[in-house]
């Protein structure tokens, strides 16, 4: 292994431009309380461990005041932190340590929707004259009783619930249990203005803007029409419908205007990056991006949902964001919460151990910000989770059709000497797998060989490397399995060579430059199989 250069200069950009940003799901983190569940002060205690990944931020899902119908991202109040995860007192204490260890903190913000038991529900749907009667989507049946169009939700079924108390459907694009604020609405917007001034009045760094495209609706509730791709295959209701008038539309670009001058007025150094899910998503993400005065990045699902890996995969997605004057910036994640990991993903149910290295090199070679899951530093395959032990309602649901949620939501596991990977003294919220066990940071820390020693070497070769954090992307014409592209800033060129097959490779991009990072088998002008090579060239 080549130990990261040092003699590339430090990058003069904000400090997000190039981050890596370390995604933690509080629930499956480190559980400091004996409950089986993870929480804040269990992450405070494991922030010295994340620091020595060489990350720039950690993102922190959801720990807010939830009934927990999809998790926490169903919010009963948005000021509030779930006892399941402790105290402001708790979040505060995290906030202060993570920047004594130099780690900024960005937290979700869920402003499509609410939770049904919010007090800003309990009150517009007890009738349709009090003060926040309009906070929320509510329409008429149909004359049959029906609901008003067709619209279909993410989580199966009609996005219409009836509610008897106020004689009317209200919108949900999620659950029931998450019903849909109306963002059109200047008090609604006013008010998640207001609940992101708390969050920065108390030091958070930035936001991940969850499923932002969803925070707005065609007022007309005109009807979604049908995908005309007759054979495309379907897993859910949602997939047969285009989905033109329940989300994306052009009243979002003023509101994340606005809500970029909330962020930006507490100093230059705060941070949104928007998800972005959907057909349009290029598009959208390139929209909620551009110029100065919107969003800093985005991110969509172009990796997380990827069925397999090609090198026309990686280059189509990049050549969208070629860095033309007014871009946005990009960012990137193979793995998250909400998608199967990527090990077992692409490299399948019994991966090769080379899939873990290969595909850490290839995403912290990315133009782009980098979103690294939990445990992905590890190499954790997806977890095989029995369905009586699942909780994710989209799981439940769509069970054994696709790997779920729960499976790559299992705790962290820290240690393999102790009970429960050290994640809980008692069983877990999830099961942890034994093949995960087996990878814990015990027994990677200190192996200069392992997995989570290459994915610190990778991020501190690419802090490092300005060409690497902020250079341009251009890709090499190599034959498939083969991928390479070159990462080029101030006169600093970086050539990033990968063989996405099985079996060994000539490669004569290889002739020219030293090698700085190499993984799996690179000699002779051959990559071999499933192996990673960066070199610096000039």
């Amino acid at each position: 292994m080549n130990k990261p250069i040092s003699s590339f200069a430090p990058a003069s950009r904000p400090w997000w431009h190039g981050a890596v940003i370390y995604q933690i799901y509080p629930r499956s983190f480190s559980d400091s309380n004996g409950d089986g569940i993870g929480d804040l002060a269990g992450i405070t205690q494991r922030l010295d461990y994340v620091a020595s990944l060489g990350v720039d931020a950690i993102w922190l899902s959801p720990f807010f005041a939830s009934p927990m119908r999809d998790f926490g991202y169903d919010v009963s109040d948005y000021r509030a932190v779930d006892p399941m995860f402790g105290t402001l007192a708790d979040f505060d204490a995290l906030v202060a340590r993570a920047h004594a260890l130099g780690l900024r903190v960005i937290i979700d913000q869920v402003y499509a929707h609410t939770s049904d038991a919010h007090a800003w529900f309990q009150e517009s749907r007890s009738g349709r004259a009090n003060p926040k009667s309009d906070w929320y989507v509510w329409a008429d049946p149909k004359p049959d009783g029906t609901p008003p169009n067709n619209w279909l939700s993410v989580f199966y079924g009609p996005c219409w619930t009836w509610d008897g108390r106020r004689g009317q459907y209200y919108l949900h694009n999620f659950l029931p249990a998450q019903p849909n604020l109306d963002v059109h609405n200047g008090e609604v917007q006013k008010a998640l203005f207001d609940t992101a001034r708390f969050w920065l009045d108390r030091g958070v760094d930035g936001f991940r803007l969850d499923a932002i495209n969803f925070a707005m609706h065609d007022p007309k509730l005109t009807d979604n029409p049908p995908v005309l791709d007759g054979d495309a295959i379907r897993k859910r209701p949602f997939d047969y419908q285009q989905h033109l008038h329940n989300q994306s539309q052009p009243d979002l670009i003023p509101f994340i205007e606005k809500l970029a001058a909330v962020v930006q007025s507490f100093g230059p150094d705060r941070f949104t990056v928007a998800e972005v899910g959907g057909e349009n998503s290029i598009e959208e993400r390139q929209a909620y991006t551009g110029g100065d005065n919107r969003l800093n990045t985005s991110y969509g699902f172009d990796f997380l949902y990827a069925d397999h890996l090609n090198p026309a995969l990686i280059v189509d997605a990049l050549a969208h964001w070629p860095g033309a004057p007014g871009e946005g910036w990009p960012s990137w994640a193979f793995s998250n919460h909400d998608a199967p990991r990527v090990v077992s993903r692409w490299g399948g149910a019994n991966a090769d151990p080379a899939w873990a290295p290969l595909l850490l090199a290839l995403l912290t070679g990315l133009r782009g910000n980098v979103f690294l899951y939990q445990g992905e530093e590890l190499g954790l395959p997806q977890a095989e989770i029995p369905f009586d032990r699942l909780r994710d309602p989209e799981a439940i649901a769509n069970w054994p059709l696709t790997l779920g949620r729960d499976g790559a939501r299992t705790p962290m596991p820290w240690s393999s000497e102790k009970a429960f990977a050290d994640f809980s003294t008692v069983e877990p919220w999830l099961p942890i797998p034994q093949d995960h066990i087996a990878r814990a940071v015990s027994q990677q820390d200190g192996d200069g060989h392992s997995t989570l020693a290459i994915a610190r070497d990778l991020i501190a070769l690419r802090r490092s490397s300005v060409a690497l954090k902020e250079g341009s992307f251009r890709p090499l014409a190599l034959p498939p399995p083969l991928l390479g592209f070159d990462r080029e800033a101030s006169e600093q060129r970086v050539r990033c060579l990968f063989n996405l097959g099985t079996a060994a490779m000539p490669c004569d991009a290889l002739a020219q430059g030293r090698v700085i990072f190499s993984s799996g088998t690179v000699r002779d002008r051959t990559l071999g199989p499933l192996s990673a090579c960066y070199l610096e060239i000039g």
